[in-house]
């Protein structure tokens, strides 16, 4: 089949990775270049271990105090409060313990198979290399402040997650430069990275461009219906492209198509920044969450990236990247030998559900339409696999993963938010 793919960042490119090998032909559909969005801007995390959401029990105590500190990790525009509160409510309907445990159990399922997802894509585009496979560190200043947040830790465990705990010298044999401010950490040794999202997303991208797909740089801007099935999609350049199915992997855009088919999404922009530092002083091997600070960091080939921020200000408002340097400076705090002069700053928009889960599975009332997007904080972790997935459901397969808890229809069941 034909199938038009909406969308150039990870969940696009995987999807059209996996829907060449079927044997179909793909177009996309994007006015932007591919790994330019998310794709390009995120923490560059690969990790099994990621499967907590970000909405976790007791959180809701915290939000007044992270409201009322500028540079704390929640900022809401007062302009947004009132279009985005329905959503927040939604979102702390999701975070008590029984819900969090089933959320993380679902999230198991799709991010367990990164790997085995990824590399089938790379091996061909000749990109194997853009994987690390070094593990991630969770770090916190003490053990007692870990015990915190050990109700998070021992859910991983139980779904599986080895997490090694590590005392301070331990933990500096590691990595020598978290010392300092830190003095306990937990070891995921199944965890890895990308050096380089973008050029990851691109690689997979300018192969399944070299296996004949086809890229039209265009806005979709409606779909041609024949009874329950899309025979074409519309352009903001007036033209038709006839296909045989549809693909929506548009990140935090996908909401504005999915209603043209008559599918409202609660999709929402958590607006993400972050700063690379060219020259940063310090040598780190591999990921490292600072959780008390909430901040991510990974060594790339850019320099190190610092992220870890959400803003909810919508698609259309100017970054404020007073957000930005609020992450500068935290990081010049708990690493006292960063050197932060030469750096460069970032935002994007991560499409962002109420309950942390991406929505992967086909269009209601429409044979030929599938969607993958919402993946939160995870697009990375999870965009291979969905893509695997998708074209499973496209190909008429049954799919790999328990694909249920994913289904857009979560969202209109009686009693959902």
């Amino acid at each position: 089949m034909h199938i038009g793919i909406i969308g150039t960042g990870i969940v696009g490119a995987a999807t059209a990775g996996w829907l060449q090998r079927d044997g179909h032909s793909v177009t996309f559909f994007d006015p932007n270049e591919a790994g330019e969005a998310c794709s390009f801007g995120n923490a560059g995390s690969l990790s099994p271990s990621a499967v907590l959401p970000v909405g976790m029990p007791g959180m809701w105590k915290k939000v007044p105090k992270w409201l009322l500190d500028p540079d704390g990790p929640l900022v809401i525009r007062a302009h947004y409060l009132p279009t985005v509160l329905p959503w927040l409510m939604q979102f702390l309907r999701h975070s008590n313990e029984r819900e969090v445990t089933r959320i993380a159990t679902a999230l198991r399922g799709l991010l367990s198979p990164v790997f085995d997802s990824y590399m089938p894509l790379l091996q061909r585009a000749g990109a194997s290399d853009l994987v690390r496979r070094d593990g991630c560190l969770y770090v916190y200043s003490s053990r007692e402040s870990a015990d915190r947040w050990s109700w998070g830790a021992n859910l991983r465990r139980s779904l599986g997650v080895e997490m090694q705990e590590l005392e301070a010298e331990a933990l500096f044999d590691l990595e020598p430069d978290l010392r300092g401010s830190f003095g306990f950490g937990q070891f995921a040794p199944e965890n890895g990275a990308t050096p380089d999202p973008s050029a990851l997303v691109k690689a997979i991208y300018g192969q399944a461009i070299a296996d004949g797909a086809g890229h039209i740089r265009a806005r979709v801007t409606g779909f041609d219906r024949k009874a329950d099935r899309i025979a074409a999609l519309t352009l903001d350049d007036g033209s038709r492209h006839e296909v045989d199915g549809v693909v929506i992997a548009a990140g935090a855009w996908s909401g504005q198509l999915t209603r043209m088919l008559g599918t409202r999404v609660p999709l929402e922009s958590q607006r993400g920044y972050h700063v690379t530092i060219q020259d940063p002083g310090i040598d780190l091997k591999r990921n490292v969450m600072a959780v008390e600070q909430n901040i991510m960091v990974n060594p790339m080939q850019m320099g190190l990236r610092l992220a870890g921020t959400v803003e909810f200000a919508g698609l259309k408002a100017a970054p404020d990247f007073r957000r930005a340097e609020a992450l500068l400076s935290r990081g010049t705090e708990i690493f006292p030998g960063l050197r932060p002069d030469k750096h460069t700053k970032w935002m994007g928009h991560r499409p962002c559900l109420p309950d942390s889960m991406p929505v992967i599975g086909r269009v209601p009332r429409t044979q030929n339409a599938w969607m993958g997007f919402g993946h939160g904080h995870v697009g990375m972790c999870g965009g291979a696999t969905t893509g695997r997935e998708l074209a499973n459901l496209v190909s008429g397969r049954a799919p790999e993963i328990d694909l249920e808890p994913f289904r857009v229809e979560r969202f209109s069941r009686p009693g959902a938010a």
